[in-house]
């Protein structure tokens, strides 16, 4: 990832964001251009969604969201992750930005893999009400779920070839093979 570089307000962040065709990521000061994804990056984007689309149908009060809505904690930061699930009634008030995701999606690229399962993690702890962080890996079938547990403890379990993936936050059991479908 590469930074603008020089300390910016989150508030200009968020005005130059509303003018921009170019997606941008703010943490801590930094704003950061995202890159393009890949097809196979994309299509498991999908398929994550379309699953969790199918298991809440039209009875459910949560909403889920592609890589298009930014998640923010107080000023620290502003992501766009690849997925991720309110159930929250607060996160109804603003299109633009929601701060009550119960599970969050990542979908590993080379470029971003070590951010997002470090630092982006920790700041993503920082959410009260995140459960469940998912990492999905693009070039192997491997999902790894990092849950919050009720002691407080991150506990992680890593899924791949014919594993149901648990996903605890929403009571969802889905085949691995389901998010890998159509990949090249």
């Amino acid at each position: 990832m590469i930074a603008v570089p020089h300390d910016i307000s989150p508030q200009d962040y968020l005005d130059i964001e509303r003018q921009s065709q170019i997606r941008h990521e703010y943490r801590r000061g930094l704003v950061y251009a995202m890159a393009g994804g890949t097809d196979n990056h994309d299509r498991i984007a999908f398929n994550f969604l379309k699953v969790i689309d199918d298991h809440f149908g039209d009875s459910t009060d949560c909403r889920f969201h592609s890589g298009n809505v930014k998640v923010n904690y107080k000023d620290e930061f502003y992501y766009y992750p690849d997925a991720f699930v309110t159930c929250d009634p607060r996160d109804r008030t603003d299109r633009y930005l929601k701060r009550y995701p119960k599970l969050i999606a990542e979908v590993l690229s080379p470029s971003t893999a070590a951010f997002d399962q470090g630092e982006k993690f920790k700041d993503y702890q920082q959410l009260e009400t995140l459960e469940e962080y998912v990492l999905i890996t693009q070039e192997s079938q491997r999902v790894e779920c990092r849950r919050l547990t009720s002691m407080g403890v991150w506990e992680t379990t890593i899924y791949d070839g014919d594993d149901l993936v648990i996903l605890q936050s929403i009571n969802l059991e889905l085949a691995i093979a389901d998010l890998y479908r159509g990949i090249d």
